[in-house]
């Protein structure tokens, strides 16, 4: 089991993705992500997606909103769980050097013209809906099977 956070940090109608395309052995390779990673011992769920936001963009999100709970079972042989944020509120400059991938401001439209996760494509819209959400998406290693969510 995997806990960890991503984030979709918001600006202008634009949202920070990661184009995941520096290292080879990465799970997320050749796709567009949020920011977040795993948590470091002792960390809640909130100092987690502050450090990662931080370590990943060089920006310091604060009063990141929580929208809910992700569970990706056998995802590339581990179950993740996974607290999703966006955050608005942010200062710092924007890193140009990100050992994972390069970033950019996508506007929100286009997001879904990107290579994400098939499960991607179905939660992303949820963030907009200002409903809490716990979702279960079921893979078979990277294969998509099917999703079950409840909506709060």
């Amino acid at each position: 089991m995997i806990l960890a956070t991503l984030c979709y940090v918001k600006q202008n109608g634009r949202t920070l993705m990661i184009h995941r395309n520096k290292r080879p052995d990465d799970i997320h390779a050749g796709k567009w992500n949020g920011l977040g990673g795993k948590f470091e011992a002792g960390e809640s769920p909130e100092d987690c997606v502050i450090r990662e936001v931080r370590e990943e963009s060089g920006l310091a999100i604060r009063s990141p909103r929580w929208h809910g709970l992700l569970t990706f079972t056998n995802f590339k042989g581990n179950d993740w769980y996974v607290f999703v944020y966006t955050a608005d509120d942010f200062e710092g400059i924007l890193s140009q050097d990100v050992p994972e991938g390069r970033l950019e401001w996508i506007p929100e439209d286009e997001i879904a013209l990107l290579p994400l996760w098939d499960s991607d494509a179905i939660f992303l819209p949820w963030l907009e809906q200002g409903r809490f959400f716990s979702a279960k998406f079921n893979y078979d290693g990277e294969r998509f099977v099917d999703y079950t969510v409840t909506f709060y």
